[in-house]
């Protein structure tokens, strides 16, 4: 089963998302903030990490700078999960080495696109 990291300090979308994603039959796990979502990603190391940008403990561009540089957790596919939908937010976020970036609100095929993409089955 895919396992997918969602790292969100918003507890209804990071729930939404979660159940959005085991519907579709992924194994979602979760984590509240930044720094747990490193600590996670390494424990667990997911098939996908969703990640929201402007968060407590650590930000999304930190959380995604900090697995990159780990050769544990660099090959992961990070995507970006943000209402920001300035242009800077998302060069920012690629740059880093995200392979998506999603706004919120989302739509779930969205979603679910952006993971098969990441998955190499679209």
């Amino acid at each position: 089963m895919i396992t997918i990291l969602v790292i969100e300090d918003n507890d209804d979308i990071r729930e939404n998302t979660c159940e959005l994603l085991e519907l579709e039959g992924y194994k979602a796990i979760t984590a509240i903030d930044g720094n747990s979502g490193i600590i996670v990603a390494k424990e667990q190391l997911p098939d996908i990490i969703l990640c929201d940008i402007m968060m407590p403990e650590a930000n999304g561009y930190e959380v995604c700078t900090a697995l990159k540089d780990d050769p544990l957790t660099a090959s992961i596919p990070f995507i970006f999960i943000s209402a920001s939908v300035e242009k800077k937010a998302i060069d920012v976020g690629i740059s880093l080495g995200a392979v998506e970036y999603i706004q919120k609100p989302f739509d779930p095929q969205e979603l679910f696109d952006a993971l098969k993409r990441c998955l190499n089955i679209a």
